[in-house]
Protein backbone atom coordinates (compact mmCIF):
# COMPACT_ATOMS: atom_id res chain seq x y z
CA UNK A 1 0.00 0.00 0.00
CA UNK A 2 1.33 3.34 -1.01
CA UNK A 3 2.30 5.96 1.59
CA UNK A 4 -1.06 8.09 0.01
CA UNK A 5 -3.65 5.61 0.64
CA UNK A 6 -2.32 4.52 3.91
CA UNK A 7 -2.08 8.33 5.07
CA UNK A 8 -6.08 8.42 3.45
CA UNK A 9 -7.10 5.21 5.52
CA UNK A 10 -5.48 6.41 8.72
CA UNK A 11 -7.40 9.73 8.59
CA UNK A 12 -10.81 7.91 8.04
CA UNK A 13 -9.54 5.16 11.14
CA UNK A 14 -11.93 4.90 14.32
CA UNK A 15 -10.08 5.59 17.28
CA UNK A 16 -10.62 1.85 18.51
CA UNK A 17 -9.05 0.32 15.75
CA UNK A 18 -6.12 2.71 15.73
CA UNK A 19 -4.76 2.05 19.43
CA UNK A 20 -4.11 -1.85 18.33
CA UNK A 21 -2.20 -0.92 15.68
CA UNK A 22 -0.11 1.52 17.95
CA UNK A 23 0.44 -0.63 20.28
CA UNK A 24 1.34 -4.14 19.18
CA UNK A 25 4.46 -2.64 17.10
CA UNK A 26 5.51 -1.58 20.68
CA UNK A 27 4.57 -4.51 22.23
CA UNK A 28 6.19 -6.49 19.83
CA UNK A 29 9.26 -4.23 20.72
CA UNK A 30 9.50 -4.45 24.71
CA UNK A 31 9.40 -8.61 23.65
CA UNK A 32 12.12 -8.44 21.80
CA UNK A 33 14.47 -6.91 24.51
CA UNK A 34 16.83 -10.01 25.75
CA UNK A 35 18.97 -7.76 28.19
CA UNK A 36 22.09 -10.23 29.06
CA UNK A 37 24.78 -9.22 31.95
CA UNK A 38 27.06 -7.34 29.17
CA UNK A 39 23.85 -5.10 28.05
CA UNK A 40 24.66 -1.49 27.35
CA UNK A 41 23.19 1.43 28.63
CA UNK A 42 21.31 2.46 25.05
CA UNK A 43 19.53 -1.29 25.14
CA UNK A 44 18.35 -0.12 28.52
CA UNK A 45 17.20 2.94 27.23
CA UNK A 46 15.45 1.59 24.35
CA UNK A 47 13.75 -0.70 26.19
CA UNK A 48 12.19 2.10 28.64
CA UNK A 49 11.40 4.70 25.78
CA UNK A 50 8.93 1.61 24.83
CA UNK A 51 7.48 1.20 27.72
CA UNK A 52 6.95 5.28 27.91
CA UNK A 53 5.35 5.12 24.96
CA UNK A 54 3.28 2.69 25.75
CA UNK A 55 1.87 4.54 28.53
CA UNK A 56 0.98 7.32 26.53
CA UNK A 57 -1.11 5.26 24.37
CA UNK A 58 -2.99 4.59 27.21
CA UNK A 59 -3.21 8.34 28.48
CA UNK A 60 -4.37 9.53 25.26
CA UNK A 61 -6.89 6.62 25.54
CA UNK A 62 -8.35 6.93 28.76
CA UNK A 63 -10.89 8.87 27.94
CA UNK A 64 -13.03 5.86 26.37
CA UNK A 65 -12.12 3.25 28.77
CA UNK A 66 -12.13 2.25 32.76
CA UNK A 67 -9.91 5.15 34.41
CA UNK A 68 -9.00 3.27 37.37
CA UNK A 69 -8.08 -0.44 35.26
CA UNK A 70 -6.19 2.44 32.99
CA UNK A 71 -3.83 4.00 35.80
CA UNK A 72 -3.29 0.56 37.19
CA UNK A 73 -1.66 -0.05 34.40
CA UNK A 74 0.13 2.83 33.23
CA UNK A 75 1.20 2.17 37.51
CA UNK A 76 2.66 -1.40 36.24
CA UNK A 77 4.41 -0.07 33.09
CA UNK A 78 6.00 2.52 35.17
CA UNK A 79 7.77 0.64 37.64
CA UNK A 80 9.20 -1.75 34.85
CA UNK A 81 10.71 1.33 33.48
CA UNK A 82 12.10 2.44 36.22
CA UNK A 83 13.86 -0.47 37.09
CA UNK A 84 15.20 -0.39 33.66
CA UNK A 85 16.12 3.51 34.60
CA UNK A 86 18.23 2.67 37.07
CA UNK A 87 20.12 0.45 35.37
CA UNK A 88 20.77 2.77 32.75
CA UNK A 89 22.07 5.63 35.42
CA UNK A 90 24.78 3.86 36.63
CA UNK A 91 26.34 4.43 32.99
CA UNK A 92 25.29 7.58 32.63
CA UNK A 93 26.61 8.81 36.28
CA UNK A 94 29.95 6.86 34.58
CA UNK A 95 29.85 10.10 31.77
CA UNK A 96 29.73 12.74 33.66
CA UNK A 97 33.06 11.95 36.32
CA UNK A 98 36.32 10.78 36.22
CA UNK A 99 35.48 7.26 37.64
CA UNK A 100 39.30 6.31 37.71
CA UNK A 101 40.53 9.25 39.86
CA UNK A 102 37.50 9.70 41.71
CA UNK A 103 35.79 6.17 42.73
CA UNK A 104 37.22 3.43 44.48
CA UNK A 105 38.51 0.17 42.78
CA UNK A 106 36.08 -1.99 41.25
CA UNK A 107 33.09 -0.66 43.28
CA UNK A 108 31.15 1.23 40.45
CA UNK A 109 31.47 -2.30 38.69
CA UNK A 110 30.06 -3.64 40.91
CA UNK A 111 27.20 -1.10 41.82
CA UNK A 112 26.59 -0.97 38.26
CA UNK A 113 26.20 -4.97 38.16
CA UNK A 114 24.26 -5.13 41.49
CA UNK A 115 21.81 -2.25 39.46
CA UNK A 116 21.68 -4.81 36.72
CA UNK A 117 20.98 -7.23 38.20
CA UNK A 118 18.25 -6.12 39.96
CA UNK A 119 16.43 -4.93 36.95
CA UNK A 120 16.96 -8.04 35.12
CA UNK A 121 14.77 -9.56 38.32
CA UNK A 122 12.13 -7.08 38.04
CA UNK A 123 11.79 -7.11 34.34
CA UNK A 124 11.69 -10.98 35.49
CA UNK A 125 8.89 -11.31 37.57
CA UNK A 126 6.80 -8.61 35.94
CA UNK A 127 6.30 -11.33 33.53
CA UNK A 128 6.01 -9.22 30.64
CA UNK A 129 5.68 -11.89 27.96
CA UNK A 130 2.33 -12.86 28.90
CA UNK A 131 1.24 -9.02 30.94
CA UNK A 132 1.92 -7.19 27.39
CA UNK A 133 -0.48 -8.77 25.31
CA UNK A 134 -3.15 -9.51 28.16
CA UNK A 135 -3.32 -5.47 28.36
CA UNK A 136 -3.18 -5.09 24.89
CA UNK A 137 -6.44 -7.73 24.73
CA UNK A 138 -8.29 -5.97 27.23
CA UNK A 139 -7.56 -2.60 25.87
CA UNK A 140 -9.13 -4.00 22.71
CA UNK A 141 -12.09 -5.53 24.68
CA UNK A 142 -12.65 -2.76 26.71
CA UNK A 143 -12.48 -0.30 23.34
CA UNK A 144 -14.65 -2.68 21.57
CA UNK A 145 -17.51 -2.86 24.59
CA UNK A 146 -20.27 -0.40 24.33
CA UNK A 147 -18.10 2.22 22.44
CA UNK A 148 -19.72 4.53 19.67
CA UNK A 149 -17.37 5.03 16.57
CA UNK A 150 -14.96 7.61 17.64
CA UNK A 151 -13.26 8.83 14.28
CA UNK A 152 -9.62 8.71 15.00
CA UNK A 153 -8.23 12.08 13.23
CA UNK A 154 -10.54 14.28 15.73
CA UNK A 155 -10.27 12.35 18.45
CA UNK A 156 -6.23 12.69 17.87
CA UNK A 157 -7.02 16.43 17.84
CA UNK A 158 -8.96 16.47 20.85
CA UNK A 159 -6.33 14.34 22.91
CA UNK A 160 -3.02 16.17 21.73
CA UNK A 161 -4.21 19.71 22.70
CA UNK A 162 -5.76 18.21 25.83
CA UNK A 163 -1.38 16.87 26.19
CA UNK A 164 -0.22 20.52 24.98
CA UNK A 165 -2.57 22.17 27.82
CA UNK A 166 -1.55 20.01 30.65
CA UNK A 167 2.00 21.36 29.27
CA UNK A 168 1.27 24.12 29.46
CA UNK A 169 0.25 24.59 32.69
CA UNK A 170 3.16 22.54 34.33
CA UNK A 171 5.30 24.78 32.46
CA UNK A 172 3.55 27.90 34.01
CA UNK A 173 4.15 26.05 37.54
CA UNK A 174 7.93 25.85 36.99
CA UNK A 175 8.10 29.58 36.21
CA UNK A 176 6.37 30.32 38.92
CA UNK A 177 8.48 27.67 41.51
CA UNK A 178 11.91 28.83 39.97
CA UNK A 179 14.87 27.70 39.35
CA UNK A 180 15.57 26.13 42.52
CA UNK A 181 12.66 23.92 42.35
CA UNK A 182 13.52 20.84 40.07
CA UNK A 183 10.33 18.69 40.48
CA UNK A 184 8.27 21.19 38.53
CA UNK A 185 10.84 21.58 35.79
CA UNK A 186 11.05 18.05 35.43
CA UNK A 187 7.79 17.65 35.58
CA UNK A 188 8.10 19.85 32.41
CA UNK A 189 10.18 17.12 30.48
CA UNK A 190 7.74 14.71 31.24
CA UNK A 191 4.53 16.58 29.95
CA UNK A 192 6.97 17.54 26.72
CA UNK A 193 7.71 13.82 26.28
CA UNK A 194 4.36 13.17 26.60
CA UNK A 195 3.42 15.82 23.73
CA UNK A 196 6.17 14.55 21.36
CA UNK A 197 5.24 11.28 21.32
CA UNK A 198 1.76 11.58 20.36
CA UNK A 199 2.56 14.58 18.03
CA UNK A 200 4.45 10.88 16.42
CA UNK A 201 2.03 8.86 17.07
CA UNK A 202 -0.36 10.84 15.26
CA UNK A 203 1.43 12.26 12.72
CA UNK A 204 0.49 10.63 9.44
CA UNK A 205 -3.29 12.07 10.02
CA UNK A 206 -2.11 15.49 10.17
CA UNK A 207 1.79 15.49 8.49
CA UNK A 208 2.08 18.99 8.05
CA UNK A 209 0.11 20.03 11.06
CA UNK A 210 2.17 17.86 13.28
CA UNK A 211 5.66 17.49 12.30
CA UNK A 212 6.41 20.90 12.47
CA UNK A 213 5.95 21.03 15.94
CA UNK A 214 8.32 18.09 16.41
CA UNK A 215 11.43 20.08 16.38
CA UNK A 216 11.12 22.47 18.60
CA UNK A 217 10.27 19.76 21.37
CA UNK A 218 13.04 17.44 20.71
CA UNK A 219 15.51 20.08 21.50
CA UNK A 220 13.14 20.94 24.69
CA UNK A 221 13.45 17.06 25.03
CA UNK A 222 17.52 17.05 25.19
CA UNK A 223 18.02 20.07 27.45
CA UNK A 224 15.59 18.25 29.80
CA UNK A 225 17.26 15.38 29.67
CA UNK A 226 20.76 16.44 29.78
CA UNK A 227 19.25 17.82 33.18
CA UNK A 228 17.89 15.17 34.43
CA UNK A 229 21.36 12.71 33.92
CA UNK A 230 23.27 15.42 35.98
CA UNK A 231 20.35 15.96 38.88
CA UNK A 232 19.75 11.60 38.86
CA UNK A 233 23.98 11.42 39.07
CA UNK A 234 23.71 13.49 41.82
CA UNK A 235 21.49 11.69 43.62
CA UNK A 236 22.63 8.49 42.69
CA UNK A 237 26.29 9.00 43.92
CA UNK A 238 24.76 11.07 47.24
CA UNK A 239 23.42 8.11 48.27
CA UNK A 240 26.29 5.95 47.79
CA UNK A 241 29.55 8.11 49.04
CA UNK A 242 30.95 4.50 49.88
CA UNK A 243 31.90 4.34 46.55
CA UNK A 244 34.09 7.48 46.70
CA UNK A 245 38.22 7.07 47.46
CA UNK A 246 37.16 9.50 50.42
CA UNK A 247 35.16 12.13 51.84
CA UNK A 248 37.13 15.39 50.71
CA UNK A 249 36.37 13.35 47.18
CA UNK A 250 32.95 12.72 47.87
CA UNK A 251 32.14 16.29 48.76
CA UNK A 252 34.46 18.06 45.76
CA UNK A 253 32.69 15.81 42.95
CA UNK A 254 29.12 16.04 44.62
CA UNK A 255 29.96 19.75 44.61
CA UNK A 256 30.83 20.02 40.96
CA UNK A 257 27.93 17.63 39.97
CA UNK A 258 25.47 20.57 41.85
CA UNK A 259 26.79 23.14 40.01
CA UNK A 260 26.39 21.31 37.05
CA UNK A 261 22.39 20.74 38.05
CA UNK A 262 22.40 23.99 38.30
CA UNK A 263 24.08 25.26 35.15
CA UNK A 264 22.04 22.79 32.66
CA UNK A 265 18.64 23.86 34.79
CA UNK A 266 19.41 27.35 33.77
CA UNK A 267 20.02 26.02 30.27
CA UNK A 268 16.84 23.94 29.87
CA UNK A 269 14.81 26.93 31.65
CA UNK A 270 15.66 29.59 28.49
CA UNK A 271 13.56 27.38 26.37
CA UNK A 272 10.27 27.80 27.99
CA UNK A 273 10.47 31.66 28.50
Amino acid sequence: MDTTNRQFETRREDARTLFPRLAKPLVDEVLGHRLHDDASAEEFHKLRVALRRIRTLLWAWRPLLDRDAIERERAFLRRVAAAAGEARDWDIAMTLLDANAELADGRIDAARRKARESAKNTLSAADLKHTLPEMLHNVKTGLNTGQASVPARRFARKRVLAARQALGKRIRRARKAGKGEYTAWHDVRKGAKKVRYLLEFFAPMAPHGYKGKLKGLKKLQKKFGDLNDAVATEHLLSEHRELFKDEATSQAVLSRLHKESRRRLRAAAKLVG
